[in-house]
């Protein structure tokens, strides 16, 4: 049976050091987030945005709270014992970045096979897919280029389609289109929206534009760590 919310956390807290160096990073952080919903997480730099994102990607672990991925528990006061987080990064997440993070000696469906190869997918069918995946985002005539001839939207729309490969039920995005101009972020964005209802996939995205927040499904407004705002499109 399908999981009513892909994302889960309850109290979610991050704090670095102890006493007088003591810094609360993310302070008790409640949220739901279900399939096929875009959500902007949003706030100034040093509010708790990109620990959220980091803390639920399983790259920072938490102080305490509990975070549950697509019904598995991922965090409940720190990581479980025996959590293979690699295994569940693979599986259940996608990430996309401020900088797109290609590799520079791979072409466009080369930079997204990897993604399938790493999860056990042959090279033919990988290919496959990722020749699919990219044409679907409007790069069929770019599947051969190297990233440094392709364009910062192409770029970040490639990004995408690797992020997407495995098809995760999560996905988190670091200010996507920070390093673009209006119209490529607004068309990122926009392409965002359309893969979380098409793939059923959550989808967070950290940013401190509010332009680019328009079709978002919740809008979450951090400070000092808090949700301090919550707003539905």
């Amino acid at each position: 049976m399908r999981q009513m919310y892909a994302v889960q956390i309850e109290n979610l807290t991050k704090i670095y050091g102890s006493g007088n160096t003591e810094v609360v990073a993310l302070a008790d952080a409640t949220f739901n987030v279900a399939p096929g919903e875009l959500v902007a997480i949003l706030g100034p730099s040093g509010s708790g945005k990109t620990t959220l994102l980091t803390t639920i990607g399983l790259v920072t672990e938490p102080t305490r709270g509990k975070v549950v991925l697509d019904g598995e528990l991922i965090a409940d006061d720190g990581w479980p014992t025996g959590l293979d987080l690699k295994r569940i990064r693979r599986e259940k997440l996608g990430f996309i970045f401020q900088a797109h993070n290609l590799i520079p000696f791979l072409t466009a469906v080369e930079n997204v096979m990897i993604a399938l190869e790493n999860n056990g997918i042959g090279v033919k069918e990988a290919r496959r897919q990722s020749v699919a995946l990219l044409e679907s985002l409007g790069l069929g005539h770019r599947l051969n280029h190297y990233p440094a001839l392709l364009s910062g939207g192409e770029s970040q729309r490639t990004a995408i389609a690797r992020a997407l490969a495995n098809r995760p039920r999560v996905i988190l995005a670091d200010e996507p289109t920070a390093a673009l101009d209006t119209e490529n972020g607004k068309h990122v964005m926009t392409l965002l929206k359309k893969l979380a209802v098409e793939n059923d996939s959550a989808i967070l995205v950290v940013t401190h534009d509010q332009r680019m927040v328009e079709g978002f499904d919740r809008i979450f407004t951090f400070s000092d760590g808090r949700i301090v705002d919550e707003k539905r499109n």
